[in-house]
C-alpha cells in the first residue's frame, strides 16, 4: 500500500494505540454463521490495515460466496468499533466491512445490516437494539461429553438460584467486569432455567454497534472461560430436557435528530404502551415471521428450542406462535410491561446478529411504510390453546424445522431483497445442505428404537 493511501488519522490512531500498549490489531469480520475471522497485523502496519491492506479468499470460508479464482475480498476496519481486549490489552480488535475491488462486497453481513439502517435513516429514524445474552458454561468429562461445573447442578428448578450463581461467580464476574471495562454497562446477570445456564444484560445501543458487541461477546466469553478450564456454549438447545438459550432482541426506533424513542406513548388503547408506529413495526414482522425465522433461528438445533414442551417436564418458555402480545412469553413478539420497545423472543444465541437485525428491521419498516395493523395483542397463555382455537384466531406456528424456515425464506421476496442475491443464494444453499446432512444422519435414538424393533 502506497503512503498516499495512508490517512493521517490512521497514523494518529496507530500512535494512540501504541501509547496504550497495543502491539497487534485484528481486522475482523464474520462468516455466514457470525463467527469472527481476521488477520492479525502488527501495530506499525495499522495505517495500511485501516486502508484495506488485508485480503481474504472468500472461497475458504462459509457464506462468503466466491470461487477460488475470484479476486480476494478486503477487510475495511471501522475505527469507531475499536476494542482493546480487556484480557489481552496488547491486541486491538476492529469490526470490518468487506470490500471487493474497492467497492462494498454485496454479501458482507455487516454491510447487509447497514443497508437497512440507511433505509431507516432515510425515514429519519435510528434502529436501537438491546440483546439478552444467554449461554451455558461447560467442561468436558473424561469421555469428552459436556458437563456442568457445579456440584449443585441437580436442581429441577435452578432458575435464579443464588447458590448456583455463587458456584460460577468467579468466571461470570470476570466476564461482567470485562464488559464494564468496555463501557457496555451491565445492569444485571443471573443463573437461568437450565443447569449451568446464565444471562447477562447490558445497555442497548444502535443496532450496528450492538451487532458488533454480540459477536465480540461470544469471542470474549470463551476466551475468559478457557482460562478456568471451561468453555461457553452458544448452542441453542444443548439438552432436550432443559431450556434453550435465546438472544432476545429488544428493538425500538428513535428520531435520528433528537434521539426520542418513537415507540413510546402515553396513549395506547390496546394497553401495551406502544405507539402507532410501534404497532406498525410489529405488524411488518408478524407478516414476514416465517421467513425472518430462518435468520434468527439459523441452525438445525434452533428448532429443538422452538417447541412448547417436548421431553421437558415444564414449559420451554420459547415462543412458537407468529403473533404478539403484552407481557406474554408465548408470543414471538412481546411488549414488556414498561412499553416503548418490542422484544423478539424467537432469536437464539447462534444467530448471525447482522443478518437477524437486518431481516427484523426490514420487515418492521415495511409495516411502517404500508401502515399495517397487527390486530389486538394476545395476552392469553397460547400454550394452553387448542389447535382449533389457534386457527380460529388466525395465528400461525413458526417453522418447526430449519428446512421449513428456509422454504419460507425462499417463498418470501423480502429475504432476497434484504440479503441480496449473493448472500440469499449462499445462505439458503448452505442451510439446505446443513439440513440434509442432519436428516441423513442415523442417530442413537433411531438405533435404540428400530434396531431390534421388528
Amino acid at each position: 500500500m502506497n503512503d498516499e493511501h495512508l490517512s493521517g488519522d490512521h497514523r494518529a490512531l496507530q500512535e494512540s494505540l501504541s501509547a496504550r500498549g497495543v502491539r497487534f490489531s485484528l481486522a475482523s469480520y464474520v462468516d455466514i454463521h457470525g463467527r469472527m475471522k481476521a488477520k492479525c497485523v502488527p501495530v506499525p502496519h495499522l495505517p495500511a490495515m485501516m486502508a484495506g491492506s488485508e485480503l481474504f479468499t472468500g472461497a475458504a470460508l462459509d457464506g462468503v460466496p466466491q470461487d477460488v479464482s475470484d479476486h480476494e475480498v478486503a477487510a475495511m476496519p471501522d475505527r469507531d468499533s475499536c476494542i482493546q481486549l480487556p484480557w489481552k490489552p496488547e491486541i486491538a480488535w476492529f469490526a470490518s466491512d468487506l470490500y471487493l475491488r474497492g467497492e462494498p462486497f454485496a454479501a458482507c453481513s455487516r454491510r447487509i445490516l447497514k443497508r437497512q439502517l440507511e433505509r431507516a435513516a432515510a425515514l429519519g429514524m435510528r434502529f436501537n437494539l438491546g440483546v439478552e445474552m444467554e449461554y451455558f458454561i461447560f467442561k468436558d468429562d473424561a469421555d469428552g461429553r459436556p458437563v456442568t461445573i457445579s456440584p449443585n447442578d441437580h436442581l429441577a428448578k435452578p432458575c435464579y438460584d443464588v447458590k448456583l450463581l455463587s458456584d460460577h461467580f468467579d468466571l461470570v464476574a470476570e466476564l461482567v467486569d470485562a464488559i464494564n471495562t468496555l463501557g457496555w454497562d451491565v445492569y444485571s446477570f443471573d443463573h437461568e432455567d437450565g443447569n449451568g445456564q446464565f444471562e447477562i444484560d447490558f445497555d442497548y445501543a444502535d443496532a450496528l454497534t450492538m451487532a458488533d458487541r454480540f459477536v465480540f461477546f461470544r469471542y470474549m466469553a470463551n476466551e475468559l472461560a478457557q482460562r478456568h478450564g471451561y468453555y461457553v456454549s452458544f448452542m441453542p438447545k444443548p439438552f432436550a430436557n432443559r431450556t434453550g438459550s435465546g438472544a432476545h432482541f429488544n428493538m425500538s426506533l428513535a428520531d435520528a435528530a433528537t434521539g426520542h424513542n418513537l415507540f413510546e406513548t402515553t396513549e395506547d388503547s390496546r394497553g401495551c404502551g406502544l405507539s402507532k408506529l410501534g404497532y406498525q413495526f410489529v405488524a411488518g414482522i408478524v407478516r414476514h415471521a416465517h421467513a425472518v425465522t430462518g435468520c434468527i433461528a439459523p441452525t438445525v438445533n434452533s428448532y429443538k428450542r422452538l417447541i412448547k414442551q417436548g421431553s421437558m417436564t415444564g414449559s420451554t418458555w420459547a415462543p412458537i406462535f407468529a403473533c404478539y402480545g403484552g407481557n406474554n412469553r408465548t408470543n414471538m413478539l412481546r411488549i414488556p410491561s414498561a412499553g416503548g420497545r418490542v422484544e423478539c423472543r424467537a432469536v437464539d444465541i447462534s444467530t448471525n446478529p447482522y443478518l437477524a437485525a437486518a431481516m427484523l428491521l426490514a420487515a418492521g419498516l415495511e409495516g411502517i411504510e404500508q401502515q399495517l395493523d397487527p390486530g389486538d395483542p394476545h395476552r392469553e397463555n397460547l400454550y394452553r390453546a387448542t389447535e382449533q382455537q389457534i386457527r380460529d384466531q388466525g395465528i400461525t406456528l413458526l417453522p418447526r424445522t430449519l428446512l421449513e424456515a428456509i422454504e419460507a425464506m425462499e417463498r418470501d421476496p423480502l429475504s432476497r431483497h434484504v440479503l441480496g442475491d449473493l448472500m440469499f443464494e449462499a445462505f439458503t444453499s448452505f442451510k439446505r445442505q446443513e439440513w440434509e446432512q442432519y436428516h441423513n444422519h442415523v442417530s442413537d435414538w433411531e438405533r435404540e428404537r428400530y434396531l431390534k424393533f421388528f
